[in-house]
């Protein structure tokens, strides 16, 4: 990582209110190229709010967001730049899992979608299921495909909102080791779970909202229980 190349993602004084509710209070948050921020914080502190705003999902009330440099209020295209699993997988259940990958491919336009698509479920452990409706996909399955829906057009930028949840531990090595390929490939990623030692290993940075706010914004500690002392204080001040 270059570290006078722009960040891929840039947010700068993010203000989110749902009427007299600040959701987000003045966040900066740079992520460069290869980062992978492990976002944490007690329930309610924003960090849902904020993966919508960097998505360009929601819209700030006030700052902006830029996506490899490009403003996201206000070029739609730099959207293209994002891949982005939240709780809602947007997988379609009477589709099956390779039609579900090619509609995806056809909203971004993609050339070479049948390889593309092989390709994604290769890598997704789901060739054995690429003909299953994702109806039928067990939870950690359907996982799997909502990350390879999320990644198949090459996003510069990957957010994730609490990707690990009910996975097994096969599949969270899995999901893992996807992760830390494409940030080994220059992907920026924000990622936020109730269960940070599923992503600690491969966490490059740790940020932490409090109400709204960032308190928080180090270099992964060595190890996951000396940052709980950390943690706690910031809750406490």
């Amino acid at each position: 990582m270059n570290p006078s190349s722009p960040p891929v993602i840039e947010a700068l004084s993010l203000e989110r209110r749902f009427g007299h509710v600040r959701a987000l209070r003045s966040v900066d948050l740079t992520v460069a190229a290869g980062e992978v921020v492990l976002l944490v914080g007690p329930n309610g502190a924003g960090k849902s709010t904020l993966l919508r705003c960097l998505a360009g999902l929601a819209r700030p009330t006030r700052g902006s967001v830029r996506v490899c440099g490009a403003l996201l209020q206000r070029d739609p295209a730099a959207r293209a730049g994002v891949g982005f699993l939240s709780h809602q997988t947007f997988l379609y259940d009477d589709l099956t899992a390779r039609e579900n990958l090619r509609f995806a491919a056809a909203l971004h336009g993609l050339d070479s979608v049948e390889q593309r698509v092989m390709d994604a479920l290769d890598a997704a452990g789901l060739t054995q299921r690429a003909d299953a409706r994702a109806g039928v996909l067990s939870h950690g399955t359907r996982q799997r495909l909502a990350i390879a829906r999320a990644t198949l057009h090459g996003p510069a930028v990957l957010l994730l909102d609490e990707p690990f949840s009910g996975l097994d531990g096969a599949s969270v090595e899995q999901l893992r080791s996807g992760i830390a390929a494409g940030a080994a490939a220059g992907r920026a990623v924000v990622c936020v779970t109730h269960q940070p030692g599923d992503v600690w290993q491969i966490a490059t940075r740790v940020v932490m909202l409090s109400r709204g706010a960032v308190v928080l914004d180090i270099a992964r500690p060595a190890t996951l229980e000396g940052f709980v002392t950390s943690y706690n204080q910031a809750l406490a001040a």
